[in-house]
């Protein structure tokens, strides 16, 4: 049964309370989920890098070598069919590659005659992101037409790499929701008032987590294998359910499926001890499926990072869960006597999880960043500073909570509600830093980020037309040699097949006619080229798209090309 408030105001008034204030915190949520879509767009980015190949890109080797070998920043795993050598005379490797550390090595076949070779790769790096990529070689001399082709692949759809950030953000809220619910129901909550809407809330937080792990593996395929949402095949979907990322997914459905059965008769009062030491168990593992199927688990130092991560992860799902459920549930409904004895116990618990938050945070960082340049030139570096500042707010928010403690033993007037706005604003900015963290997640590591930053600068463009939306990148947009990235996209942002791609570079002001510029389609949607820049200046891209046989368009841009 429903008790009273006290002050003898009625349960309807009680109800309606609630009601306000749930409606408030969903607002709170809602605009951080906003913070996670309108963030800036960036197309998917390889957590792992390739690091050298052998033979090299663009060299000229006298002889047939036995085997040609990636070698990346850190381990992977190729994608059955996916990792591919294309000679003048069609397929030249021998078969699916070896993978040892950091190599992938691919035998080539006894079919290897002189001319240009085109290797392409898609894998797969250790915390679940595609890698992706493709170069030349030459045997003796080059083609005299060129690089091969090989049947083209999908590129992942847009819609699939922004819905990521949306999935890791359901799923932190609901870790949340089920840590507060049951942290609260099990140490916290007066015997004397009813807990079916704690207890709803638990199963919410449940179904979230469900939810958000079954859409990040429905998101994994295509994001891994190329393509939209739809129509991927058997061999696509056992690629990544046998995966790291997909086994650690799957275990975490099972931890839920059998921590809500368990979950039952604890948060009704009547479980025995060993029940609650299994949940406990339950829960560790549950965690170690987000730590081990992200950065931690690639780092350098993996080890460190994932238990870190596990004890970051449940310090936020006590504080921020604890936090809600105490805005939500117990000051709205607990006597001034309870609250004398709530409030201090749950400021201490608050105080150590916000402790282990920032040590986890500060080893993470450390390792995942690495150095000072890589905070500050790379987009997870600011993301990471972000946060930082975020979380240096809500201590100064939580500083002010803490002064009331002692107002609220005493039963001072105005107090609790004091502590409720204060609550309030705690959860407010918690969740934008949750939002930022889902962002984070998606985002390469400064400390792989900034070996590319570090490297030659690029250049990049984005054009539109009535046909597609093109993205292209220009490296190093220097006097010289320079390698042309293009990326094509419908004007939606979903998939599109470029038929023919057509480009030339000129620099009017210099009387340097259009030069013609030789792209090599690597997917149905991303060309690769090279152009010759002779002198600096700002010279003028025009490329032209045909997506079929009687429609093309025509975009210009220009771009500042530096001193050798």
């Amino acid at each position: 049964m429903v008790r009273h408030p006290v002050g003898g105001a009625s349960v309807v008034s009680e109800a309606s309370l609630v009601r306000r204030r749930a409606a408030t915190l969903l607002a709170g949520i809602l605009l951080a989920l906003i913070v996670v879509l309108a963030g800036p767009a960036a197309p998917a980015s390889a957590h792992a890098t390739l690091v050298s190949t052998t033979p090299a890109a663009n060299s000229v080797v006298s002889q047939p070598p036995a085997a040609v070998v990636l070698t990346f920043s850190e381990p992977v795993s190729p994608i059955a069919g996916k990792v591919r050598v294309t000679g003048p005379s069609g397929r030249a490797d021998g078969g699916e590659p070896r993978v040892e550390g950091t190599n992938v090595t691919i035998d080539l076949g006894p079919n290897t005659p002189n001319g240009t070779y085109l290797v392409s790769y898609r894998v797969i790096s250790a915390d679940g992101h595609p890698v992706t990529g493709a170069f030349t070689f030459s045997i003796g001399a080059p083609s005299p037409g060129g690089a091969p082709t090989e049947a083209a692949e999908a590129a992942t759809s847009p819609v699939v790499t922004a819905l990521f950030p949306v999935a890791r953000y359901l799923g932190y809220a609901g870790l949340a929701l089920l840590v507060g619910a049951v942290l609260v129901l099990t140490a916290l909550w007066p015997q004397r008032l009813a807990s079916a809407g704690l207890v709803r809330v638990a199963y919410v937080g449940a179904v979230l987590i469900a939810v958000a792990t079954v859409l990040e593996v429905v998101l994994e395929v295509p994001y891994v294998m190329g393509g939209g949402l739809f129509g991927a095949g058997a061999e696509a979907w056992k690629e990544v359910l046998g995966s790291r990322f997909g086994t650690a997914h799957l275990v975490r459905l099972g931890v839920l499926g059998v921590s809500l059965i368990l979950l039952r008769p604890v948060v009704r009062g009547r479980s025995w001890g060993s029940d609650r030491i299994l949940l406990c168990v339950l829960g560790v593992v549950g965690l170690a499926t987000w730590s081990v199927s992200g950065h931690p688990g690639a780092s350098p130092a993996p080890m460190v990072t994932v238990l870190a991560d596990m004890v970051h992860l449940g310090s936020m799902g006590v504080w921020l869960g604890g936090l809600i459920m105490l805005f939500l549930f117990v000051l709205p409904r607990a006597n001034a006597a309870e609250l004398a004895a709530i409030v201090p116990v749950w400021s201490r618990w608050a105080t150590y999880a916000v402790g282990a938050l920032l040590l986890t945070g500060l080893a993470q960082a450390l390792i995942e960043v690495g150095s000072f340049d890589a905070l500050i030139d790379t987009r997870y570096g600011w993301l990471v500073m972000a946060k930082a500042g975020l979380v240096l707010v809500i201590l100064a928010v939580a500083s002010t909570s803490r002064r009331l403690v002692a107002p609220i033993a005493t039963a001072e007037p105005g107090a609790a509600h004091r502590l409720r706005m204060i609550v309030l604003a705690e959860v407010a900015i918690i969740a934008v830093v949750l939002a930022t963290t889902a962002v984070l997640v998606q985002t390469t590591p400064a400390r792989t980020a900034v070996d590319q930053v570090e490297g030659p600068p690029l250049q990049s463009i984005s054009l539109t037309s009535k046909l597609f939306t093109l993205q292209g990148d220009i490296q190093p947009a220097a006097v010289g040699i320079n390698e042309i990235h293009l990326y094509a996209f419908a004007p939606t942002g979903g998939e599109i097949k470029i038929e023919q791609w057509t480009a030339t570079a000129a620099l009017p002001s210099q009387g340097i006619e259009p030069i013609e510029i030789n792209l090599l389609a690597i997917t149905p949607s991303h060309a690769y080229g090279q152009v010759t820049l002779p002198v600096a200046g700002a010279w003028e891209f025009t490329l032209t798209l045909r997506t079929t046989e009687i429609d093309q368009a025509t975009v210009k841009a220009q771009v500042q090309i530096a001193p050798d």
